[in-house]
């Protein structure tokens, strides 16, 4: 990933060592869960070990909790799961529900649009929110902070694994030295270039698009010049799709850039004029808070458990950003792997029960989030009518809309996990 700031923006980092930063050695380190990565998806898998007794040490390579904006979307089910961590309300007074999304073509103009409504009887929850990752990071740290089951320390990565019957042994940079920890498990939560994964030797299965996404967030008001639109509107185009999801303060604006543009060319301020021009006619120049541009993958690890140690979240798979499945599939990782590991630790569950983990969330993520992921992409780039004459068929079907807001949501990759026991 490649970012360009024009003006304040809203990307960079703050530190916040001095409210989140704990002791700087461990008491009974062999008694605790090692999470590596202080993201999303490693708070989400600590905050519910720590609600249920279990003591967790969390190491983060940064040297603070990220303020990068990346991922954006919370999807029904995930909300539910927040919900239950107890931190989902204040998430929401901080982000923009989306009930609706919709479906643009450049030369027809709205084609298709769907509300979440359709699925209110089976979610608490019937709405995507728009909110930055890093808001919910800095909420849960808020929650865990002082808890004494919870401690996590920064500019701390963990680097080498190795394991024993009884606990995992991990060598960790800290203060310019490598110090060995002894755990009793290890979630690797560390992204995708994950160094837990590494260690392991475990392979990283896929492939790298030769495309490239270029995202550009700008306050201007599209609502303003846009007739019926809403916060999550995806426009289809063979050439140059894009789409336009609104967050807090800011649109955020994503295009497809081919193999033959540079990063340079990509991420030069006029570029992006030029592909702005294009989004509303008479209005060529934007106010531009950021671009960022993102080299995208399909990868999944060949395993998802290795003994004592387990992957989630980007360490275990990533997708291209379409229909907003990375973060969420990883959240829905964190809670599988720790409703599991919370049971083996009170000994209600035997250990085998963790084999569970890789058998649901592995084969999901292969059959969901990348099947549909990929499928996304190529709907919004496809040369013919097809994608388009299938979403007026399904937005004129209740039942076929209640079967693709299942789908798009990522219920039914839950439901088709509790089906493979």
């Amino acid at each position: 990933m490649v970012a360009n700031r024009q003006g304040g923006g809203h990307q960079g980092r703050l530190n916040r060592i001095g409210k989140y930063q704990s002791a700087s050695t461990f008491m009974s380190t062999s008694d605790r869960v090692l999470i590596a990565g202080a993201g999303p998806v490693g708070l989400v898998a600590a905050a519910n070990l720590v609600r249920h007794g279990v003591p967790v040490a969390v190491f983060e390579a940064g040297p603070e909790l990220s303020m990068e904006s990346r991922a954006s979307t919370f999807h029904p089910p995930t909300l539910d799961m927040l919900s239950d961590l107890d931190v989902v309300k204040p998430l929401i007074a901080q982000g923009l529900i989306a009930p609706k999304f919709q479906y643009r073509d450049r030369r027809e103009g709205l084609i298709a649009q769907f509300d979440f409504d359709g699925i209110a009887d089976i979610t608490r929850h019937p709405f995507r929110l728009q909110c930055e990752q890093s808001k919910l990071t800095r909420i849960i740290c808020d929650r865990l902070i002082g808890k004494p089951n919870f401690d996590v320390v920064f500019s701390s990565p963990v680097r080498n694994v190795t394991q024993t019957p009884d606990n995992v042994i991990v060598t960790v940079e800290r203060n310019g030295k490598s110090e060995t920890q002894s755990y009793r498990w290890l979630i690797g939560a560390d992204g995708a270039r994950s160094d837990v994964r590494r260690s392991l030797g475990i392979e990283f299965e896929g492939f790298t698009w030769p495309e490239r996404y270029l995202v550009v967030s700008t306050p201007f008001d599209f609502f303003a010049v846009i007739p019926d639109l809403v916060s999550v509107s995806y426009t289809i185009d063979p050439v140059r799709w894009y789409f336009l999801l609104q967050i807090p303060g800011l649109w955020r604006v994503m295009f497809r850039i081919s193999a033959e543009e540079s990063d340079e060319l990509a991420l030069s301020p006029e570029f992006a004029q030029k592909l702005m021009a294009q989004l509303v006619p008479g209005i060529d120049r934007y106010e531009i808070a950021h671009t960022t541009l993102y080299r995208v993958h399909q990868r999944v690890a060949k395993t998802f458990r290795s003994g004592r140690a387990f992957l989630i979240g980007d360490a275990a798979h990533v997708n291209n950003p379409l229909g907003g499945m990375g973060m969420n599939g990883g959240i829905h990782d964190a809670i599988n792997l720790t409703e599991r590991l919370i049971g083996v630790w009170r000994g209600t569950k035997p250990e085998a029960e963790l084999d569970r983990f890789d058998l649901q969330r592995r084969l999901v993520t292969k059959e969901h989030v990348q099947r549909q992921s990929i499928q996304n992409k190529k709907n919004l780039e496809a040369a013919d009518n097809d994608f388009s004459n299938w979403l007026r068929r399904t937005a004129g079907d209740p039942a076929l809309i209640r079967d693709y807001l299942l789908g798009i949501s990522m219920i039914s990759s839950l439901r088709r996990a509790e089906q493979l026991g």
